[in-house]
This record gives C-alpha cells, sequence and structure tokens, in this order.
C-alpha cells in the first residue's frame, strides 16, 4: 500500500472518465467499492450526477474501519488468494462453490474468471488484480463516507445485505432518512454477494433509476 492515496483514486477515475464521455448528469450505480467510488464521485462533481445506486456498499464509521496496520482480516486474507492457475477451467473448478463464490450461478463466476485472469505466455492465467493491490485497498480507505453522504445533492437508493454486510449505516441512517432523498432496502437472504445471488432485483433498481 505504499504510495496509495486511497479510494480517492477510484474517484478521480470515475470523474475523469465522467468529463471525457458525458456531457450531461448520470446515473452511477456500483456494488462494493464501486458504489463507494460512486458515492464519492458524487459528493465531490454533484452536478455531474442524478442518481446513485448503491449494492452494499463498503460504509464504515471511523470506529469500524479495518486497521491499516496489524488485525486486518479482509487484507490478510487477499493476500492468501492464489494467484496463478494452469488454466482458466482450472480456476473455475477451484472456485466454485468455495468460499466468497458459493453463492455465485456458474455463468457469474466464469464470466468473472473471464474478465479477472490474464493469460501468460505458457499458457497458464494470473489474476489481473494482484493479491498484494487488492489487499492495499482493504488497508487504505482514506475517505469519509458520511460527508460525502451529505455532499450528494441526488436521490440515493441503498440495497444492503441481511448478513455480512459492509454498509454500516445503523449509526447514520437517522439522518439520512430525514433528508428525504435516500431509500435504504435490507434484502432478505442475501450476503455482500447480493448482485450475485438477486440479478433481477438489481436490474429492476437500474432501470427504475435510470428512467
Amino acid at each position: 500500500e505504499q504510495g496509495r492515496a486511497g479510494w480517492a483514486e477510484f474517484r478521480d477515475d470515475l470523474l475523469a472518465l465522467l468529463a471525457a464521455e458525458t456531457d450531461g448528469p448520470v446515473v452511477l450505480a456500483g456494488h462494493s467499492m464501486g458504489g463507494t467510488s460512486s458515492l464519492l464521485a458524487a459528493a465531490a462533481a454533484p452536478e455531474r450526477v442524478k442518481a446513485l445506486a448503491l449494492f452494499d456498499p463498503v460504509i464504515f464509521t471511523p470506529s469500524q474501519r479495518p486497521s491499516s496496520m496489524g488485525d486486518n482480516p479482509l487484507a490478510d486474507g487477499a493476500l492468501r488468494r492464489r494467484a496463478t492457475f494452469p488454466s482458466k477451467a482450472a480456476a473455475v473448478e477451484a472456485y466454485a462453490g468455495r468460499g466468497a463464490f458459493r453463492s455465485w450461478r456458474p455463468e457469474q463466476l466464469a464470466d468473472y474468471v473471464e474478465a479477472g485472469f490474464r493469460e501468460g505466455e505458457g499458457g497458464e492465467v494470473t489474476l489481473t488484480c494482484t493479491p498484494a493491490w487488492e489487499a492495499s485497498n482493504f488497508r487504505t480507505h482514506n475517505y469519509d463516507p458520511w460527508a460525502a453522504f451529505r455532499a450528494t445533492q441526488c436521490p440515493v437508493r441503498i440495497l444492503r445485505a441481511e448478513h455480512g454486510s459492509t454498509a454500516r449505516l445503523e449509526d447514520g441512517q437517522a439522518e439520512l432518512d430525514a433528508t428525504g432523498r435516500f431509500r435504504i432496502e435490507v434484502i432478505p437472504g442475501t450476503s455482500h454477494f447480493l448482485p450475485m445471488e438477486r440479478p433481477e432485483l438489481v436490474r429492476e433498481l437500474l432501470l427504475e433509476v435510470a428512467g
């Protein structure tokens, strides 16, 4: 994580994309880190965003935020990830039904492996997001989601997981509700991988906010 500025890097990348590719305000949507990055972009440039759809975004209070040093289970787990497999088929076989992928459908896992690995000269495949890079993201947050919520000006829809949610909204939900711009729903039976488990709900919400 040396030299990393935190998740504002992703905010700035997203804002640069919007400046280069869009003329008017757009809907931003994302899952997990993608949702948080969308939130940060909407806070920094509210004139560019007309609505937010966030799927179990990563929202912590300062006391809840994983440590940048020492005990950080997410970062430690990322560093233990196997980075190379003999083939994409071998990666699919290794992931299917295990760990974070237990609730994924076969076609979702196949898409993940197809997009998430690059092929080497010998035919082996390697994660495009290295374990060290993934771990650094879990150690270098450096953002204030609550300040970002207050800075947004658009309607915000949030779907939260029922189990293991990273959207720790309990302490501040009353503040969000009081604005009248936020609608927060907990989706029964879902984990942090809500978009993979309930893709039809995600699709419906995206169509709703885009309309």
